[in-house]
């Protein structure tokens, strides 16, 4: 579970262009911008999160669903 949010995390700040490759010819560098990566990351799980709760309010299971607890 742990790989998965860390993986969301690189793929967002990726799209978000929060890190940037540099490379020379003696080295390679990953620069990391704090703050845009967490603009990304927030923008991101927003969205997520709104889509997800779209998709669970318009489907019928909220409205049709009961709870039914039995005592045997």
């Amino acid at each position: 579970m742990i790989k998965f949010f860390l993986g969301a995390i690189l793929a967002l700040a990726l799209i978000g262009g929060a890190i940037r490759f540099q490379s020379d010819d003696h080295s390679w560098q990953i620069i990391i911008h704090k703050q845009e990566a967490l603009h990304s990351f927030q923008n991101g799980a927003i969205r997520i999160y709104n889509i997800v709760k779209k998709q669970i309010t318009g489907s019928d299971i909220s409205d049709t669903s009961s709870i039914v607890i039995e005592e045997s």
